[in-house]
Parts: C-alpha cells; sequence; structure tokens
C-alpha cells in the first residue's frame, strides 16, 4: 500500500473501531466475516450518541429550584450551622443566587451573594482554569515535564523529577503522599520552604497511584506562574479573575481579610453552637487551597466552565486546554465489584459517570478551622451549584448540591441527604483520630527522667530545628520557621514519653513526643508521632 492509499491499514482500521486485542484475530486473514454481507449495513444499529442529549428541561430545573430555600433554612436550623450560600447555573444563566444567616455568630452582618467565603480546595478547579489559561497559549503542554519550567522542581526520585508532568500534579498521580507537606504549612513555613523540601518526602508508585497532594498541585501552579515569568496570584487575576469581572475573588489571604462583606470561620462547640476561633492562611498552598470568592463571582466562572472556555459570547480559556481538565487522569477510587463504577480524577476537578452516563464533575474544599464548600457540574446539561457555608466540614455544601441535582433528575430527592452525608464525614472524623489516646495516661506510668535528659536542640533536615527547654518547671519544646516558631507544652504521659496539643489544619488533638531513652545520659533523638507520618517525624540531639 503505498503512502496515498485512501485505504485504512489494519492498525488503523482496529484503532478506529476500538477492537482491543482480543478483536484482532477477526482480521488477521484479511477476510470478511460471513455475517458482514452485502445487505449487512442496513440492519446495523446507529452509533451511540458522542454524549447523552440532555434530559432536562427548564420546568425540572425550577422544580429543584423551588426547594432550595427551604432545604438551605433546614440544613441551617439541624446544624445550627452561622451561614451559606448557594449560585445555580443553567444554559448560561445565573438562575439563582443568595445567601442565608449570618456572616459571624453573635453579629448582625447577614450573608449575601457578594458575601466572601474561603472556599478551600475548590481552589483546585479554579487553579486548572488558570492554568488552562497557559496552556491555551502554547507557553506550556500539559505533558511538559514541570522541571521545565522550575528547574528547582525535585522529587525523592531522579526520574520522576525529570519525567512528572502537569497533568501528574494537578492529578495527584506523582507518587507524593496525601497530605506531603501540609504539616509544614500548619507550623508556618512559607510556600518556597515547602515546595524545596518535597524532595525528602517518600514516594509511591509514579502514574499508577493516587494521593490527594495539596503541595504537589502546589507545584504545578507555581510552576505554571514560572513558566509566564509572574507570580501565582497576579496569574489568576490576570487570566480568570480579571476578564470574568470576580471582583471580589483572589489568591491573596490579605484581600480576604480586608474585604468588608466575609464570612468568617466558625467551628462547631456542641449542642448546634458555632464559634469563630480561628484564622486560616493558605497562601503556601494558593493554588491549591487558597482563593476566596463569592458565589457571585463563582457563578461568572461556572458560566465559563460550561461554556467550553467562552464567556459572555467571548473566548477566554481555550476549549481544547478547559475541555482537558475535565476528564479522567488518575483513578481515584477502583470500582469495589465487578458491576460497581470506578471514580476518577481530572485536572482539579473529581470526574464520575452517572446511571444514564453522564459525566458529573465536581468537587468539595474543607478547612477543619472553619470552611466548607463544594461545587457540582453536569456540562452534558449545562446545569451547575456552587454553595459556600462558614463552618467546619459536616457535610452540609455536598448535602444542598446534591439535593438540588437529585431533584432536578427525579423530580424530588431520592435521598434525605443531610443525614447521609453527614455521617459519611463523621466517618471521617474517627479515621482521623490518633492512633493513641494520650489523654488516657497508664494505669501505672514508669516516672520520667530528670530534665536534662530531655532539654536541648534537635535537628531535623525536612522541620529544622526542635528545642527543648524548661518551663516555669515544666518542659516545652519549639519548632517552626524562624521568628515564627510555635512553643508546644510538653505533660509527661509515660517513662520517657509526653503528650503535646497538635496544632493547625490538621491538628487532631494530644500528640506524642517519644525520646529514646539511654538510661541515665541525655536522649538522643525524640519522635513526635504527629511529625512522623512519612517517617520524617525523628529530630537528633545536636552534637552527636
Amino acid at each position: 500500500m503505498t503512502s496515498g492509499s485512501v485505504f485504512p491499514t489494519r492498525r488503523t482500521l482496529l484503532k478506529t473501531a476500538g477492537i482491543g486485542a482480543a478483536g484482532a484475530p477477526l482480521l488477521a486473514a484479511g477476510r470478511v466475516p460471513k455475517q458482514a454481507s452485502a445487505s449487512a449495513p442496513s440492519a446495523l444499529l446507529p452509533a451511540p450518541p458522542g454524549q447523552v442529549p440532555p434530559l432536562l428541561d427548564r420546568a425540572k430545573v425550577d422544580r429543584a429550584l423551588a426547594r432550595l430555600d427551604d432545604f438551605a433554612g433546614y440544613a441551617l436550623a439541624e446544624t445550627g450551622l452561622p451561614g451559606l450560600a448557594v449560585a445555580v447555573v443553567y444554559q448560561d444563566e445565573v438562575l439563582y443566587s443568595k445567601g442565608f444567616g449570618v456572616r459571624e455568630v453573635g453579629k448582625a452582618g447577614k450573608i449575601t451573594p457578594d458575601t466572601v467565603f474561603q472556599v478551600a480546595s475548590v481552589s483546585k478547579p479554579l487553579a486548572s482554569t488558570v492554568i488552562a489559561g497557559v496552556a491555551g497559549q502554547g507557553v506550556i503542554a500539559w505533558a511538559d515535564p514541570v522541571v521545565k519550567h522550575n528547574r528547582d522542581f525535585a522529587l525523592n526520585d531522579e526520574y520522576v523529577t525529570r519525567n512528572a508532568t502537569f497533568a501528574d500534579l494537578l492529578s495527584h498521580r506523582s507518587g507524593l503522599q496525601t497530605g506531603a507537606g501540609d504539616l509544614l504549612e500548619d507550623l508556618g513555613f512559607d510556600r518556597d520552604y515547602i515546595l524545596s523540601h518535597l524532595h525528602q518526602q517518600p514516594l509511591d508508585a509514579f502514574r499508577s497511584s493516587y494521593h490527594y497532594s495539596n503541595f504537589g498541585f502546589t507545584e504545578g501552579g507555581q510552576a505554571a506562574a514560572d513558566a509566564v515569568d509572574t507570580s501565582w496570584e497576579d496569574l489568576a487575576d490576570k487570566l480568570l479573575f480579571g476578564p470574568l469581572g470576580m471582583a471580589s475573588s483572589s489568591y491573596r489571604l490579605a484581600d480576604y481579610e480586608k474585604a468588608d462583606n466575609r464570612a468568617v470561620l466558625h467551628v462547631p462547640v456542641g449542642n448546634r453552637q458555632w464559634a469563630a476561633k480561628y484564622r486560616r492562611d493558605p497562601d503556601a498552598e494558593a493554588p491549591a487551597g487558597g482563593a476566596s470568592s463569592s458565589v457571585r463571582d463563582l457563578a461568572q466562572w461556572l458560566r465559563l466552565q460550561l461554556g467550553g472556555g467562552t464567556y459572555a459570547g467571548a473566548p477566554v480559556i481555550d476549549a481544547a486546554a478547559l475541555q482537558t481538565t475535565h476528564v479522567p487522569h488518575s483513578v481515584s477510587g477502583p470500582a469495589s465489584a465487578p458491576a460497581a463504577r470506578s471514580r476518577f480524577y481530572g485536572l482539579g476537578w473529581n470526574v464520575s459517570y452517572d446511571d444514564e452516563g453522564r459525566v458529573q464533575l465536581g468537587h468539595s474544599g474543607a478547612f477543619n478551622l472553619g470552611a466548607a464548600t463544594a461545587v457540582s457540574m453536569l456540562p452534558g446539561e449545562q446545569l451547575a451549584i456552587v454553595t459556600l457555608t462558614n463552618g467546619r466540614p459536616q457535610g452540609i455544601p455536598e448535602a444542598i448540591n446534591a439535593d438540588f441535582m437529585d431533584t432536578a433528575q427525579h423530580g424530588s430527592p431520592t435521598v434525605d441527604w443531610l443525614p447521609f452525608t453527614a455521617a459519611i464525614f463523621r466517618q471521617q472524623d474517627e479515621a482521623d483520630k490518633p492512633e493513641v489516646d494520650y489523654g488516657k495516661a497508664p494505669a501505672n506510668p514508669a516516672p520520667a527522667g530528670p530534665d536534662r535528659r530531655y532539654t536541648g536542640t534537635y535537628d531535623n533536615s525536612y522541620y529544622g530545628p526542635l528545642v527543648v527547654f524548661g518551663d516555669g518547671g515544666e518542659l516545652a519544646m519549639r519548632m517552626g520557621p524562624e521568628g515564627r516558631q510555635t512553643t508546644f507544652e510538653l505533660t509527661h504521659f509515660d517513662g520517657d514519653t509526653f503528650s503535646f496539643e497538635s496544632i493547625g489544619e490538621n491538628g487532631n488533638g494530644l500528640a506524642g513526643a517519644i525520646f529514646a531513652g539511654t538510661g541515665r545520659g541525655s536522649s538522643p533523638q525524640v519522635t513526635l508521632d504527629f511529625y512522623d507520618r512519612t517517617g520524617l517525624g525523628t529530630f537528633t540531639r545536636r552534637g552527636r
């Protein structure tokens, strides 16, 4: 066959027809099966559609919209949550944009569609939109190794360092473990420090494992900004927030904190009561969790998403680059049974398929210090909803979104979504509890050694130095970035083991400081079990 032939090769035919290895023998001899006679084409079924035709209409969407006020009120009444805001987009129109409750408990300020929330990990699909803007301009490619654009990038394997791409990092398949870098952030280290220390984190299998990694994702965003020689925050303003008129949106904590109409973080304190106790600084992981926005602004972003990169009739983000973020890149939840469905992660989006075969896109955001958010899209239906709340995650925004989508599709909800999602989040909270309960002292604890056994400076290449010292007759330890260290009180637990209160977004109660015993001498090292999740939590006495 000449190169100019119009006839397909066998390889092309198999690829076009979607026939796998099992089907290859059918054409191996170059013969057409007897069933494929000249009259056979008239008996063939129509080709399946490229996507499921829309199953919803405005009346069905309106029926779901009619429930939103009541369901939002029900969620607030059942949980005591201070406030929330919701927006719905359908066929390029913002059909609903409303706030409920208050910005801060005990104060009069009401939530409105313009109230600014910290959106936590809803920052990720926002960020992948920004990075798609850079890819669409041809400055980067999704398959580019990030080290091409950030020469300082390094992970704990030379091959992975050379080959990890933007798609690898944004779909959590680089091998970085879940939470890699998060504990450095909780201690107050900045983005540069954390990214420059990721190479010490052990890796799982490259491209064949899935681990949700905030700082792996952050590296992808930072490398895209490096490629155009600007900051991540300015890049988002230029490519997304500015063109869409999202004036209340930012990847800078300072912008959120200076907003007058701002929702404050809250945590539950019992009996449907909430308190504003914490401040959450996510600047270090800005692409992954540092955005703040309002539902009015996010509705414009949803219009862009559903419009394939077009907003108000004008192209803003290249359609092909944006579509790449919407397709599976890694398996986030393998099917548990032969007939079950797997779940996937795209680039900043969770990707799944419903009973009708329609693609579903979504993402939740969670700050344990006091914010929970969720976005859900049915692109084939041109339908999306976003819910922002100012309370610690309990499944509330997920329940609101699920109830809306369920009602739109079935006429009424098929599940009581609020208790359903609440149960899932309670299970997660239980799973996150420490293995050792340091709040329960042993019946007959061994005595501690003299203070001099423990006091001194201990070094750690990942977390930096740890100083253990006497403090008013008790022991304490100090660690963190120079000038912003955190002091932890140490309480004796058993023998050479002490307890301390864990801090930050990942704090989960009392943790252990386990000093290595040496009889009468100074302890040569101490392991902090809370900081040892990937084996990096042992500190060695300086000067040994």
